[in-house]
């Protein structure tokens, strides 16, 4: 790695500009902008810097600038450079599909309509992109229906000019067949430009344009096109009959959201022109290396529209948060446009609904995303080798046991231990233990006994004879299983408690880490400083993934034991109630709150509870009627 202090530049100019870092092999590794180069530049040479930032500066051999006049000329040279040189160093969003457009040639002698998902060619006009594949269909079909224009190869389109016979298409209504002289050559390319008009018009034109297609084509005597018009018309109005809002008419924008989760984020785009949506996409960050403090909302936009033509740019953009750049990014859109864009964060009504569904829609992308990766055999791989070189384990731990402690001021307290194997949660083998607390609580003291009580299990399944087993059709206990790997959820003191347990116990072929919440660092026995894995690692998405799981299991059964034991506490005090007939009212009823609702015949029909009893419960319990106890934290609160 290079020094940064043998490539650090002197007389900085004070100016606004674009500067690119390279590293030994000439190549560019990160592109930036700033308004003031000098200010700018010397915050890479300082000390303390973050991490990403620390590996792109020594990764670096060298940093060069060029000086521009306005930040807007900065902003286009810096997006003009990222799209050239694919810095790896800089934020990245990645199309999480391939989205289908609708396309109609404007270079053909006869213009065609087609489906497509590759780039934009000139040429050629498009219209979406469409999120779901059924829905352009339905529309490809209807169009065809009311503007047969042909969608034919060129192969088919020449071979029918040859034989002078039309295809199926032309046979069923679906194509105007100018191939065989059907219409000439101008009424084809009339037809084309209505049907390009109408595609750029409002989803709500969409009836009105109909019903002149239709009464067009019974001025023709064209009645057979004609009914099938009509049917069309009736079916989009029963659609719209039964939708339940739409948005102003008024309304044309791009509504673009972001959507964080940690390390990893999302963006999405809904195209709203005259108040209906006409598309969707969505874009994975890619944030493997992206320097800290970059502006992911700036990078986005960079993906939406450094590939947009002039009239697919709104003159109003709404967004969920303003970019660092905002005032460039109006001006570079409004030059890209020729004319005035203006970005806004609206505070009330149907716009704050709308970013709200976008960012939905860009939440469950990734969520999607993550899933799609978690599940990926290859990644999974990936992230248990990088597991196992961190570590430096004897094997790859393909069965990953991980533990958490759960508890509010030390009381109900309970552990959680759940099974990853092959990278994969195994929810047959999730256990859940009630830690005891007699000789006093710390988080440390129940780790070690979770573990002990564990591995005991573990060692005395071993004893068992397997053969003995099997003979007898018998099934071996989950706790038979061992791990290659028992993770943690805590620093050093959590994993050196563990590390007591497995010595204790004399086990040595089990390894053990910790993961530590603060900064996501993993601890392994014995060490004074923790790993830090790189936070695009997959081995440390799956470690912090096994993590959350152990934490979410250990919650949940917090929470229902520690109601139960609120609930068991106020029906303690009803006289005469002692802990069988607790247990029969709890397993009939569940809760207070469904005792509370019962009659007393009810009441009293519970196995153990006659009539005298169920009128104490009743008394008892309207005595407490400001009181209710939640069933998710066991609280009690006052109405």
């Amino acid at each position: 790695m290079a020094d940064p202090a043998s490539y650090r530049p002197t007389d900085i100019p004070k100016l606004p500009g674009v500067y690119r870092f390279y590293d030994a092999s000439d190549s560019v590794i990160y592109v930036g902008k700033a308004v003031n180069l000098k200010n700018r530049l010397s915050n890479y040479f300082q000390a303390n810097l973050p991490e990403k930032t620390f590996r792109m500066v020594h990764q670096a051999v060298r940093v060069d600038w060029t000086i521009v006049d306005t930040e807007v000329e900065a902003l286009q040279l810096e997006f003009s450079w990222i799209k050239q040189y694919a810095p790896q160093f800089n934020v990245q969003f990645r199309d999480d599909k391939t989205y289908p457009y609708l396309a109609v040639t404007n270079n053909e002698e006869y213009p065609r309509i087609f489906i497509t998902r590759k780039s934009k060619r000139p040429g050629i006009t498009y219209f979406g992109p469409f999120t779901h594949t059924w829905a352009l269909r339905s529309t490809f079909d209807v169009i065809l229906k009311v503007f047969p224009i042909r969608s034919c190869s060129s192969g088919n389109f020449q071979r029918a000019q040859r034989s002078k016979r039309q295809c199926l298409l032309g046979d069923i209504g679906k194509c105007a067949a100018p191939c065989v002289k059907w219409v000439s050559q101008a009424e084809h390319k009339e037809l084309a430009k209505r049907l390009i008009a109408f595609m750029g018009d409002s989803n709500a034109d969409i009836v009105p344009t109909l019903k002149a297609e239709m009464k067009l084509a019974s001025e023709r005597e064209e009645f057979e096109r004609a009914t099938k018009i009509r049917d069309s018309i009736t079916a989009i109005e029963r659609a719209q009959e039964s939708a339940d809002a739409r948005l102003p008419d008024s309304l044309t924008a791009d509504v673009v959201a972001i959507y964080r989760d940690g390390v990893h984020a999302a963006g999405s785009i809904f195209i709203v022109r005259g108040g209906a949506i006409k598309g969707s996409r969505s874009w994975i960050v890619d944030q493997s290396k992206s320097l800290e403090g970059d502006d992911e909302m700036g990078a986005l936009f960079y993906s939406i529209y450094s590939q947009s033509a002039p009239s697919e740019i709104p003159a109003q953009i709404l967004i969920n948060e303003r970019p660092l750049d905002a005032p460039a990014l109006e001006a570079w859109l409004s030059e890209l446009r020729g004319g005035p864009v203006a970005l806004r964060t609206p505070q009330r009504g149907e716009k704050v609904e709308l970013l709200a569904t976008v960012q939905r829609n860009a939440q469950y992308s990734l969520i999607q995303f993550l899933s799609k990766r978690s599940n990926d055999a290859a990644v999974t791989g990936k992230a248990l080798i990088e597991i196992e070189e961190a570590l430096d384990l004897d094997r790859t731990p393909l069965r990953i046991e991980c533990f958490d402690i759960s508890n509010i001021s030390g009381t109900s307290v309970v552990a959680s231990m759940v099974v990853f194997e092959d990278g994969v949660a195994k929810k047959s083998e999730y256990r859940r233990f009630i830690v005891d607390t007699q000789d006093g609580f710390d988080d440390t003291r129940a780790m070690h006994q979770v573990i002990t009580r564990r591995l005991k299990r573990l060692i005395d399944d071993r004893k068992v004879d397997t053969a003995e087993v099997k003979e007898l059709g018998g099934k071996f206990s989950k706790f038979s299983y061992p791990p290659q790997l028992i993770v943690v959820d805590g620093g050093a003191p959590q994993v050196n408690a563990a590390a007591r347990a497995l010595g204790e116990l004399g086990i040595t072929d089990i390894a053990l880490c910790g993961l530590a919440k603060r900064l996501e660092e993993v601890w392994i026995p014995g060490s004074s400083d923790p790993i830090i894995l790189p936070r695009s690692s997959e081995g440390l998405y799956l470690l912090q993934r096994i993590r959350d799981e152990a934490h979410r299991f250990a919650i949940t059964f917090h929470r229902s034991r520690r109601s139960k034991i609120m609930l068991e506490s106020l029906l303690d005090e009803v006289p005469q109630l002692g802990q069988a007939r607790r247990g029969a009212l709890l397993d009939r009823f569940g809760s207070v709150a469904a005792i509370r609702k019962a009659s007393r015949e009810e009441i009293a029909a519970t196995p153990g509870i006659g009539a005298k009893i169920a009128q104490l419960i009743s008394e008892h319990l309207a005595n407490i009627g400001s009181q209710r106890v939640d069933m998710q934290t066991g609280e009690i609160t006052h109405e």
